[in-house]
């Protein structure tokens, strides 16, 4: 099995940035994707930045030029860079992770970490 944890989050002020990180430990053969989803006031999650086992990444509208998700596969790391937050950013934030292990090819969620950004 795999466990993925979150850390990073904060209050900012807006036009203010935070880097998150998330850890995988585990068993891992292989980690493919991973991605960082928030879940807002709304209890929607959704996808914001996604990058490949071979770098590839999108980002969603909302973040794109502001945000920037990489990996550190030597530390089974991902890791979400923000700037230029703005209030709309206030969210929990998850990391999603798939990966292969003893029982197979799997999709993971952190547990979560709060950014909230005050205007």
């Amino acid at each position: 099995q795999v466990q993925l944890v979150e850390s990073g989050g904060g209050l900012v002020q807006a036009g203010g940035s935070l880097r998150l990180s998330c850890v995988a430990s585990g068993s891992i053969f292989s980690i493919s994707s991973m991605g960082w989803y928030r879940q807002g006031a709304g209890n929607q999650r959704d996808l914001i930045a996604h990058i490949t086992s071979s770098g590839t990444t999108n980002y969603a509208d909302a973040v794109k030029g502001r945000f920037t998700i990489s990996r550190d596969n030597a530390k089974n790391t991902v890791n979400l860079q923000m700037n230029s937050l703005k209030a709309e950013d206030t969210a929990v934030y998850y990391c999603r992770s798939i990966a292969e292990t003893s029982s197979g090819r799997r999709l993971y969620w952190g547990q979560g970490t709060q950014v909230t950004v005050s205007s």
